[in-house]
């Protein structure tokens, strides 16, 4: 009876596998539920696939640099060397002449010894990375050097317009109110004009680059230039960034063109004052005196505008490099011939400063040398 009363019990409807969700899914009557539980799969995949990508970020770049055979990287890491060694000289030179010659302890001369002193700032920030990756095989970078490269890169920049800003202020204060230079413009009013320069031009593009920095890199991180740039880093990131985008055009030209027109307008009024003068020979001390800074302006700017004023499209990737090249090795490699050139006090400083170093040469040469027994 009771096997009977057994068989008459209705059966339970029971799970084929309490542990296998895929088994429950088959069972289920309402379809609607089968598509929300899908639906909720799939958002939850995509998400733990961001969070998979965005923890496995980009931990280093690479710098393409001049993509060509391996003899042709050779000969442009011997080329580079030597453009870099003679940039290090030539403003090596100008700082030592502006130390040893009192003659050239005065305001226009402090500022062009800092602006050399730039200079080799500037070729030191690109250049030594750049001959790395001519004989490197993976040409990397971390992320931490690339960011740092571009904030020292856009800082020297942006110091450099302040600079050059402030020598065009000097030489229209001495030349357009030249009874009231000496009292007013003082050793420790030039002092801090130039501490000025170096602290806005290191503070002027920090945001862009700490903005630029919190962006997400999951990859690609290759950089088709040879150095790191605002530009190719925004391209790269996961996320789009107007608004660092913005800031970063922004800054990078309100500093260009402020300073830039500022310059116009101080040699404009030079220019003016120059013609009023009396004699040729006043004029042509002007012109001399002012010549070489407005090489060194046009030499600067005719390249930083065209590549950060004025970014397109339609530029090709060899033109940034060539452009970028020419404003980081070139500028600062030709600014010391622009200024002991066309300066008569600069050249006689060099001369003296030259002379006292072959004497020390044969000074220390000539030293008897102990024999050893």
């Amino acid at each position: 009876m009771s096997l009977q009363a057994e068989r008459r019990r209705p059966k339970q409807k029971t799970w084929p596998n309490q542990d296998n969700g895929m088994e429950k899914l088959r069972v289920l009557k309402d379809v609607s539920d089968i598509n929300i539980l899908n639906t909720n799969t799939r958002r939850l995949f995509r998400k733990n696939k961001w969070n998979r990508s965005s923890s496995e970020s980009v931990r280093e770049f690479i710098l393409l640099g001049f993509p060509c055979s391996r003899e042709i990287q050779v000969v442009l890491f011997m080329f580079f060397s030597i453009v870099y060694l003679l940039t290090l000289m030539g403003n090596g030179a100008i700082i030592g002449a502006v130390c040893w010659d009192q003659h050239l302890h005065t305001p226009m001369y402090i500022l062009l010894g800092n602006f050399a002193f730039l200079e080799i700032w500037y070729v030191n920030s690109t250049v030594p990375n750049t001959l790395i990756i001519f004989l490197s095989e993976t040409k990397a970078i971390s992320f931490t050097g690339c960011f740092l490269q571009l904030y020292f890169f856009f800082s020297i920049g942006s110091t450099e317009c302040f600079f050059l800003s402030a020598v065009a202020f000097d030489r229209y204060f001495a030349i357009c109110h030249p009874l009231h230079y000496a009292t007013v413009m003082t050793g420790q009013r030039w002092f801090n004009l130039a501490i000025s320069c170096w602290v806005c031009g290191f503070l002027w593009y920090m945001v862009p680059v700490i903005l630029i920095s919190k962006l997400p890199f999951c990859g690609p991180n290759t950089i088709d230039h040879f150095v790191c740039d605002s530009g190719p880093l925004l391209t790269l990131s996961c996320a789009p960034a107007p608004m660092s985008k913005l800031i970063s055009y922004t800054l990078s030209s309100l500093i260009i063109l402020l300073s830039f027109f500022f310059i116009l307008i101080s040699y404009a009024l030079v220019l003016l004052a120059v013609l009023r003068l009396p004699s040729a020979s006043s004029w042509n001390k002007a012109f001399s005196t002012c010549g070489s800074h407005l090489s060194v302006m046009l030499l600067f700017y005719g390249t930083i505008t065209v590549m950060h004023v004025s970014p397109g499209s339609s530029h090709s990737t060899l033109m940034p490099k060539i452009m970028t090249l020419f404003y980081a090795m070139v500028t600062p490699l030709f600014n010391p011939l622009i200024y002991s050139l066309r300066n008569k006090e600069m050249k006689n400083a060099l001369w003296k400063a030259l002379g006292k170093f072959e004497i020390s040469l044969k000074v220390f040469g000539s030293r008897p040398r102990r024999s050893v027994e």
